[in-house]
């Protein structure tokens, strides 16, 4: 049976993904940690990008011990999505060899136990989605206008979506669960 694969991103009113830090401002409460916490419990493989696995690898193995996520991030095993990185990463981190879309799609079909969380970057999550190997994408849409990047920009044609699962945060969030609509 393959695994699920899932996406969560944060984005603003008119799409923004691009540094959430930036526009999220006090959007982030309980609710949403609770949430996260839902999404990350059962994951066992991370598909991450370059420039968010340089950042997490300097940021999360000296997180307080304690925290929350870094009890998350730092065992999960990580797929590096790089064209630059090679040999031994170390902090539990395998270089994606060759098509990244083959190789989650490989990850999904194999052995092992647990879910896939592709956790970044734009591009990485924007191909397996529209690819169909992201089964669920989750957006918690924050009540701000960003600026920044897209998920999906205007290179992405007309692509029609299934709501999965939908709520609302009193911080204002509208979660939203998508999967590709099936024809």
């Amino acid at each position: 049976m393959p695994r699920k694969v899932t996406a969560h991103q944060f984005n603003s009113v008119n799409g923004v993904v691009e540094s959430p830090n930036e526009w999220q401002f006090d959007a982030f409460g309980p609710e949403e940690g609770q949430l996260m916490g839902e999404a990350i419990g059962g994951i066992t493989d991370v598909v991450i990008g370059r420039k968010l696995w340089q950042e997490w690898s300097e940021f999360w193995p000296a997180a307080a011990e304690g925290d929350f996520f870094a009890g998350f991030i730092n065992p999960v095993r990580k797929h590096v999505v790089t064209s630059t990185l090679s040999g031994d990463l170390g902090w539990n981190s395998t270089v994606v060899h060759g098509d990244p879309v083959a190789y989650v799609s490989e990850l999904k079909e194999g052995e092992g136990e647990g879910g896939i969380s592709v956790v970044g970057g734009i591009d990485t999550i924007r191909s397996l989605f529209l690819a169909g190997v992201i089964d669920e994408l989750t957006l918690t849409t924050h009540p701000v206008v960003g600026v920044g990047r897209r998920l999906f920009d205007e290179s992405v044609p007309v692509t029609r979506l299934e709501l999965v699962r939908s709520q609302s945060t009193p911080a204002g969030n509208a979660v939203l669960t998508y999967a590709l609509k099936q024809d």
